[in-house]
């Protein structure tokens, strides 16, 4: 674990730096056989402002104050939905994914909302079962929302498809309120 690490607000200037850390982070598809996802192009800035803007767009800093992870998302079918979490490989490994998720996670339940989505591909060592292991489960077709539908359709038509991919759910629990 980086430390210390700090995790905050995305401001308008940090924008430019995500798309490099995006594009950082990946590279290592390209090892993995899939070079198209390393050239996909990051969101466009409008787009991040648009999650900046909302409040749903967190960086975590290292202790010197550099960028080096991004998690954006928005509220979808009562859940938050991350949209794109993304790690500089020189940060991998330390966890700080683990930490801006936990961090979306709280804001979520300050939000009420009842648990923490995304989608992913199922066959990458970093991607589903990676989520797993964070307690992540794959939702099966029946369990998927509507909105969750929306969001692979707009995948598939971005030719993300063509690999496997899985919608996952983490259930968190409201505090005072037991199963």
């Amino acid at each position: 674990m980086l430390d210390p690490m700090t995790v905050r607000a995305a401001t308008s200037a940090d924008l430019p730096l995500l798309q490099d850390i995006e594009r950082a982070a990946g590279e290592p598809f390209r090892i993995f056989g899939m070079p198209e996802i390393a050239d996909d192009e990051p969101f466009a800035l409008d787009v991040l402002e648009r999650f900046r803007k909302a409040g749903h767009a967190w960086v975590a800093e290292d202790a010197t104050g550099r960028l080096v992870a991004y998690l954006i998302g928005e509220p979808l079918d009562g859940a938050f939905h991350i949209e794109q979490v993304s790690v500089h490989p020189d940060a991998a490994h330390q966890g700080v994914g683990r930490t801006l998720i936990a961090y979306a996670a709280e804001r979520a339940l300050e939000q009420g909302l009842t648990g923490l989505t995304l989608t992913t591909f199922s066959e990458v060592p970093w991607n589903a079962p990676y989520y797993q292991r964070l307690g992540f489960r794959v939702l099966p077709e029946a369990d998927l929302t509507p909105g969750l539908r929306r969001v692979l359709a707009g995948e598939a038509e971005q030719g993300l498809d063509r690999r496997p991919r899985v919608c996952m759910y983490l259930p968190m629990e409201q505090p005072g309120r037991h199963a």
